[in-house]
């Protein structure tokens, strides 16, 4: 990650903390969001560029069609990464699984459950002839 990369985001932050606490019209405020969400996406797809190589990003993308709560986690973690200094080169799909893999212990685990009501089954007959002429 390259000092340009940092400069933007604290310029990003701080531009940020400002809008926050700062005063102007409704209109102006969401317009200056608009414009500060769409920075941050740019610097994130561009760190993520630099830092996963062309496999990684492909499955990354089929991650977030599928689900898009852990593509999220999994950006930020890498970025976060990136940020610190923990990543040296690109990351290929071996290591993309393993990050993966660390995001997933991260999640809460929902456990689904099929229950199935047996009356209903018994309601269900067919003896519909003995109500016919």
């Amino acid at each position: 990650m390259s000092d340009s990369d940092l400069d933007a985001l604290r310029a990003q932050r701080m531009s940020q903390m400002q809008s926050h606490f700062g005063g102007g019209n409704d209109a102006e405020k969401q317009q200056a969001q608009q414009e500060q969400m769409r920075a941050q996406e740019e610097i994130k797809h561009s760190i993520l560029s630099q830092v996963l190589d062309q496999q990684a990003r492909a499955r990354l993308n089929t991650l977030k069609v599928s689900k898009p709560e852990k593509a999220q986690m999994f950006e930020s973690m890498v970025i976060r990464m990136a940020q610190m200094g923990q990543v040296r080169g690109k990351l290929d799909d071996a290591q993309f699984v393993s990050i993966l893999e660390s995001v997933n212990a991260q999640m809460p685990q929902s456990k689904s459950s099929v229950k199935y009501d047996r009356r209903r089954a018994a309601i269900d007959s067919d003896d519909d002839e003995d109500y016919g002429c």
